[in-house]
Formats: structure tokens, sequence, C-alpha cells
């Protein structure tokens, strides 16, 4: 007769999510149901989801998504501006316009799908504050 695998308390507490957190993350959606946006606003999240009622209050991605945006972003714009100006020889100015926007769009792209993924790989791992234990606290 097979054996099962020994599971700790935590593992057995766990729910199981059907929603893929990267295919929520990346479109922007709740990651318990899939069905409703994650932001009410460019970057705010819902305080709870308007679908399922999902409690979002707790998710908080901190400031990972920001510097995921800034050192890729930054690399593909200078990546685009060497390009630009010593391949094809564009004009200091017609390079500012180019990489402006794509600078102006990329990061409000990149930092709403950076951060529904963070918050959909946070609920999906069931990530939380650590705590102590009463025993450690004494000591």
């Amino acid at each position: 007769m097979a054996q099962e695998p020994f599971l700790s308390d935590k593992e057995t507490d766990r729910v199981p999510r059907s929603v893929s957190p990267y295919k929520a993350g990346f479109r922007c959606v709740c990651p318990n149901c899939a069905a409703a946006p994650l932001f009410h606003n460019i970057l705010e999240v819902h305080s709870a989801c308007p679908a399922c009622g999902f409690d979002l209050s707790n998710a908080d991605p901190g400031d990972g998504a920001q510097v995921f945006v800034i050192l890729i972003l930054g690399f593909v714009t200078a990546l685009m501006g060497f390009l630009l100006y010593g391949v094809m020889g564009l004009p200091i100015w017609a390079l500012a316009i180019i990489l402006g926007f794509v600078i102006l769009a990329g990061s409000v792209w990149m930092l709403r799908v950076i951060k529904a993924t963070l918050i959909a790989l946070q609920f999906h791992h069931d990530a939380h504050e650590g705590a102590l234990d009463e025993k450690d606290k004494q000591s």
C-alpha cells in the first residue's frame, strides 16, 4: 500500500488557486476569479474584487514593480536611443519625442502588468508578513 507523502500544516491549510498568477497578472484581473479588473484607477488596487468579493486589501507588492520597470525600461530605452541616434542618425529632438513616448506609455503599461503579477503571485503562494512564535518572543 503506497503511503501519501507527509504534508505540513501549512501545506494542508493552503487553498488551491485555479487561476494562473501569470495569466491574471498579464491581464490585470483578480487573482482569485480572473473575472473582474484588479485596478479601479490606473494603478490603484480594488479593496475587494467586484465579481467574487475576494479581499484584496492586503495586496502590497511594495517597490518591486517600480524597480523592475526602471531596470527593464531603462535598458530598452537606452538601447533604442543608441540605435536610433547611431544607426539611423535621427536628430536629438526626434529622439526625445520618440523615447519620451516610449518611456511614458511603457512605464504605465509595465507598472500595471508587473504590479498585478506580483499581487497575483503573493496570493498564489499565500505570502504574508512573518510572525514570531510565542516561545521566540519570550526568550
